[in-house]
């Protein structure tokens, strides 16, 4: 199969999108942390070093005191000269909310992601990057075990996943899911049925930057790449060459999957590269990501590289709508109306009673929801180095993000 590079093209409409997800992943990481705290405030020199692993590009302390709507700022019980921060009560209506959300098929997530791995196992360690992404509680690696412990085992610090008492249809990708969605009648053992066996293979659905979906070489390209069979990525692929263009699309096919059990549909590079072995991939993975534009986006935006998967957003929003992904749109409607009103953000906050709540109902917020900018607005950066901070180029998996 003859390949055709193709040069990044930068999109602001989903640059944007990573830029506002990152925001309400480290609210939602601080919301989680200062609830877990015994004796609250918390200093903010305990939550400095923080900034790294939150993904933000400033210090903590700009953060948490550009919110007010969610962290209240007062000085320390015994240090009256440091600042400390503790919850707002719509912070713990909003940390109700993301618990219940997060429990409603987090379990099922984590379970194929370690269905997606060769021994079915995963260390913790490469999980906790990933726990924003697939909507895992702090607690995952005691409670999923005892709620489901037909389905999980931790031992050595690796939580491994039981094959024995696996839901029919858990080990069906998306891809598949979508295809038999579309026949009438369309049965498990029809869902199951390998791809390679039927005359139209599956074709990952395709959205490329603007001036490149038009290219004859590129239609002539993705038209031998469809061709090939489809391996399901919870399929045994130890019999293929890894040099094979089949293997090649296994590994699209996998890093679809893997993108489309993210609640947001994006997850940073280095979160994959934990889990590079396992799954099976090559050693400089990136180059998928950029050999595919039409299915995946790579972006440099807040200083890591961030992979999103193009088909989950169309204009700006979520394809498909989690329940988590809801309640996470009404954090940022909570941080927005901090930054919006500096010192009215408390009385700008609309909180209302709710008879099936009993924390309370956030409201006002359809202002900002889908807010964000066109995802089709593509720019092309023809004749931009894109370069990491190490210098080792966008496609080098050698090292790491200096900023992750």
């Amino acid at each position: 199969m003859h390949k055709v590079r193709l040069k990044w093209v930068k999109n602001r409409g989903l640059d944007h999108l990573i830029d506002r997800t990152t925001s309400v992943r480290a609210s939602c990481l601080l919301l989680d942390y200062l609830a877990r705290q015994p004796s609250p405030p918390v200093p903010a020199r305990a939550l400095a070093r923080f900034q790294k692993p939150l993904g933000l590009t400033f210090p903590v302390l700009r953060f948490l005191r550009r919110h007010p709507t969610l962290f209240t700022e007062q000085p320390h019980p015994r240090f009256p000269s440091l600042p400390a921060f503790s919850l707002t009560p719509a912070s713990d209506i909003l940390l109700a909310r993301l618990a219940r959300a997060s429990a409603v098929d987090s379990h099922l997530r984590l379970a194929r992601l370690l269905l997606l791995t060769r021994s079915r196992s995963l260390p913790l360690a490469s999980i906790l990057p990933l726990r924003f992404d697939l909507g895992l509680p702090y607690d995952f690696a005691s409670a999923f075990p005892s709620a489901h412990p037909d389905l999980f085992a931790v031992s050595n610090n690796h939580i491994s996943l039981s094959t024995s008492h696996l839901p029919e249809d858990i080990a069906i990708s998306s891809l598949q899911r979508r295809h038999a969605e579309a026949i009438t009648g369309a049965t498990y053992r029809a869902l199951s049925r390998s791809p390679s066996s039927s005359n139209a293979p599956l074709a990952f659905p395709m959205r490329f930057p603007r001036g490149y979906g038009g290219m004859k070489k590129v239609k002539a390209w993705m038209e031998d790449f469809h061709r090939l069979p489809y391996i399901s990525p919870y399929d045994d692929a130890s019999g293929i060459d890894p040099d094979s263009d089949i293997y090649e699309k296994r590994n699209i096919g996998l890093l679809h999957e893997l993108l489309g059990l993210m609640v947001h549909k994006m997850v940073r590079r280095n979160a994959i590269r934990l889990l590079r072995e396992e799954l099976g991939l090559p050693h400089k993975f990136t180059r998928l990501f950029t050999r595919y534009p039409g299915v995946f986006y790579l972006s440099l935006k807040c200083k890591t590289t961030t992979l999103v998967l193009r088909e989950g957003y169309e204009r700006g929003k979520l394809v498909e709508q989690h329940p988590l992904a809801t309640v996470r749109e009404k954090v940022h409607y909570v941080m927005r109306t901090g930054v919006l009103y500096r010192g009215k953000g408390l009385s700008k906050l609309v909180l209302d009673e709710d008879g099936d709540d009993e924390e309370g109902t956030l409201d006002g917020d359809k202002e900002f929801q889908g807010y964000g900018m066109d995802e089709d607005a593509d720019v092309e950066c023809f004749g931009m180095e894109i370069v990491d901070d190490d210098g080792s180029g966008i496609d080098d998996d050698d090292g790491h993000d200096g900023y992750d």
